[in-house]
């Protein structure tokens, strides 16, 4: 064999092994995990953080809001025109955007979502009866018609739940829901779908700035042990941090801090808090409810079940929406609880017995119910006995309505950025009778407690903006916080932690990650 034959053989077997000692990415697509499932991507039905996060990437609202609260045009061409009555908001639209399937997107589709949202959207309080008509004057031109003036536009032209959807694809879904599919005309389409694993890639006909990535692949873990698990063992990119255990929260954050990991935060507005039934024996007793809330140590709970991760809250407005965050609801003193026990009878032989309800799957739910039950044991045992009962939370919420939990554990992040989407689901009702909601919001929050001057400060609150508004809307939260249809337990952030190889996880003021804005970092 010559001198150049074996050279050449050399020189392949060098290259051979250098290519083969190199790290190989098998897909450039970014994995982003959480732990559960997602039942439906149809904005009229989704209800978890995850399914929004999601159709928050598959399609675009007609305005976003900055951090500091002001309209961003997104599918608007420019800011809205309101007529002088307030009653008229004329929207120009943005020209040359198409839907996923090749349809334009225009006037009609915007008249289309609004439409079938308000016949069938389980969130449809958003609307409520604020929308009298939509017009479609030109192709890209609509018009509002509200039935009153109302201040929380923002909401309606912001909300996640009312995407523009493709009327040509869901023809034949005005009246029903299409779970598995999208087709809207956001960043990314969707490529495939399962409760488990859901797979998007960039659009490449999108209007505006395209991703930094090559595609999404959106898991679901069945657990926060094995999501957890996942991450540390690089099997995934980013890990967003709804329901995992907040002991593993705290080790993320101190990796986080180690540089070993990156972690991004949204602002604090997810609310943790019990529902009390307020219809029926025991909690109908103001005094009881009065005791239970005052039996409750936020400060405790929070440093033994999130290492103090979490904010303890007396207020149901997240402090990010409040000017001066008052904190309104009754403090912990279970001296003066014991008190009013005894004037109801209870105590000395006499105890309250009350079913307290919490999600199964969401692992903090477990920990403040055993925390609570504890500090209840400690100091009022002779009082009150504080039953646990686990079910999972798609149970509890499809039973919410029903009257069945006498106390449950839930939370709520608002629908858009404002107080009064957290105020309206909690406490708005339309029919009230003796101090009890027959029908209404707080029906399906599971506390059944309506207020006549609640409904009136809510009617006033539409008509007035700025400080003025905000006022209307902190004393809506005085009079419920006097009445204790709930108990608020604390304020929490989303999370997400990256791989160092990935770009920070990045929220909007809504909570949501910006799935468009992760990139490798060495590419």
């Amino acid at each position: 064999m010559n001198k150049k034959v074996l050279l050449l053989i050399f020189t392949f077997l060098i290259s051979f092994l250098q290519n083969s000692c190199a790290p190989i990415r098998i897909s450039k697509k970014i994995t982003v995990a959480s732990s559960g499932k997602i039942e439906s991507i149809d904005p009229a039905r989704a209800n978890t953080l995850k399914a929004i996060q999601l159709i928050s990437s598959l399609g675009d609202t007609l305005y976003e809001l900055n951090s500091n609260g002001e309209l961003i045009p997104e599918l608007a061409s420019g800011m809205p025109i309101i007529s002088k009555d307030k009653l008229k908001i004329i929207i120009n639209l943005r020209k040359n955007v198409l839907f996923h399937d090749g349809t334009s997107f225009n006037s009609n589709a915007i008249k289309f979502t609004f439409d079938r949202f308000k016949k069938i959207g389980i969130m449809n309080y958003i609307l409520g009866n604020k929308i009298k008509s939509i017009e479609t004057p030109s192709e890209y031109s609509v018009i509002i018609n509200l039935n009153k003036p109302s201040s929380s536009l923002n909401g309606l032209l912001t909300s996640v739940y009312l995407t523009p959807i493709s009327p040509t694809y869901y023809k034949d879904y005005s009246d029903k829901f299409l779970n598995e599919k999208f087709i809207g005309t956001g960043k990314y389409v969707l490529t495939s779908f399962s409760n488990e694993v859901q797979l998007i890639e960039p659009n490449l006909n999108y209007w505006g700035e395209k991703p930094l990535n090559k595609g999404i692949n959106f898991v679901g873990y069945s657990n926060s042990s094995s999501l957890f698990g996942a991450l540390k063992s690089k099997q995934i990119d980013v890990l967003l941090s709804n329901s995992i255990d907040d002991s593993q929260r705290y080790s993320l954050k101190n990796l986080s801090k180690n540089k070993k990991l990156k972690e991004g935060n949204s602002p604090f507005t997810e609310l943790s808090f019990i529902s009390l039934n307020t219809s029926s024996y025991p909690l109908r007793n103001f005094n009881l409810r009065l005791a239970l809330a005052m039996s409750l140590n936020r400060k405790l709970i929070s440093e033994k079940v999130s290492y103090g991760l979490r904010k303890p809250s007396r207020s149901i407005i997240p402090p990010i929406f409040k000017k001066d965050y008052q904190e309104m609801w009754p403090k912990y003193d279970y001296l003066k609880a014991r008190k009013l026990l005894q004037k109801e009878n209870y105590c000395n032989g006499n105890i309250l017995k009350i079913p307290l309800t919490y999600r199964s799957n969401v692992p903090s739910d477990k920990l403040i119910a055993l925390t609570w039950q504890e500090e209840i044991k400690k100091f009022l045992k002779d009082c009150i006995d504080i039953e646990l009962n686990g079910v999972e939370s798609t149970t509890v919420y499809k039973n919410l309505s029903l009257g069945i939990y006498t106390a449950v554990i839930l939370d709520w992040t608002g629908a858009y950025s404002d107080p009064e989407a957290y105020l309206n689901p909690l406490l708005s009702c339309n029919e009230i009778n003796d101090g009890i909601c027959k029908k209404g919001e707080s029906v399906y929050s599971g506390s059944f407690w309506g207020s006549n001057k609640v409904e009136s400060l809510f009617l006033e609150s539409e008509k007035i903006s700025g400080n003025k508004r905000l006022d209307k809307l902190v004393e809506i939260e005085k009079i419920a916080a006097n009445s204790i249809p709930y108990i608020p337990i604390w304020i929490s952030s989303q999370k997400a932690w990256s791989q160092n190889k990935i770009s920070k996880p990045i929220f909007n003021g809504s909570g949501i990650i910006s799935l468009s804005d992760l990139r490798f970092i060495d590419e």
